[in-house]
């Protein structure tokens, strides 16, 4: 095997280019969370790259001729050492693709972590901590005129995450009295939506944990009356 089509190594060059660096930004952003100095995307591929230089010309420091050998094999010339250690390659690629950036990546956010001194949660925004993993509740909001707007997050309702603005819809509206208590359900309500951008104050309240109670609309019922 002393050539490779030119396709092949265009396909390769691109790989070495990018991977190292694409597995190294995606595990950072996972571990450590969106920052939005990397919102914009030709900022994040611009990223990636840059880390891949980096590893790779770290790889050809440290293993530079095991790589050129594991590679030409015993010739100075073609690619016969894919073919001819073809499990120590994808052993190699394993390594320098996936796990030697995931432990960069890893190794880098740990270190941020202790320079800056305090907890950083991955979450990005505290609209995201408040409805991710949230069960059932009644949800009541004060907007900026002072009136009050709820009703019911159930299974049917729907909460927007980042990088979306903070909206909610919630399955069903409650009328409410000038002090935020909830008075009755809307007569065929459908839900209701409102915006963060609407309100002032997010209050949710859990419903009461009672073992025999199996049906939403039980559940939403007394919710109310203890609201």
């Amino acid at each position: 095997m002393k050539t490779v089509p030119s396709s092949l190594l265009q396909v390769a060059f691109i790989v070495l280019i990018v991977l190292p660096g694409v597995t190294y930004q995606f595990l950072r952003e996972r571990w450590r969370g969106p920052v939005p100095a990397e919102q914009n995307f030709g900022q994040r591929v611009l990223r990636a790259i840059t880390a891949s230089l980096v590893l790779d010309a770290f790889y050809v420091i440290i293993a530079g001729p095991q790589l050129l050998f594991l590679v030409r094999g015993n010739l100075p010339t073609g690619f016969d050492g894919l073919t001819q250690n073809i499990r120590t390659v994808g052993v190699t690629a394993m390594l320098l693709f996936t796990v030697i950036p995931a432990i960069a990546a890893g190794a880098v956010s740990w270190w941020e972590r202790r320079r800056l001194g305090a907890t950083f949660r991955g979450v990005p925004t505290a609209w995201d901590h408040t409805f991710r993993d949230r069960g059932p509740c009644f949800v009541r909001a004060r907007l900026a005129n002072g009136s009050w707007i709820g009703g019911w997050y159930g299974t049917r309702s729907y909460a927007t995450s980042y990088p979306h603005a903070g909206e909610i819809f919630l399955q069903s509206a409650w009328q409410m009295d000038q002090n935020g208590r909830f008075m009755r359900k809307t007569n065929d309500s459908a839900g209701v939506f409102f915006r963060i951008d609407d309100i002032e104050i997010l209050e949710l309240l859990d419903p009461p944990s009672h073992p025999d109670m199996h049906k939403e609309t039980d559940c939403e019922q007394e919710a109310a009356a203890n609201a």
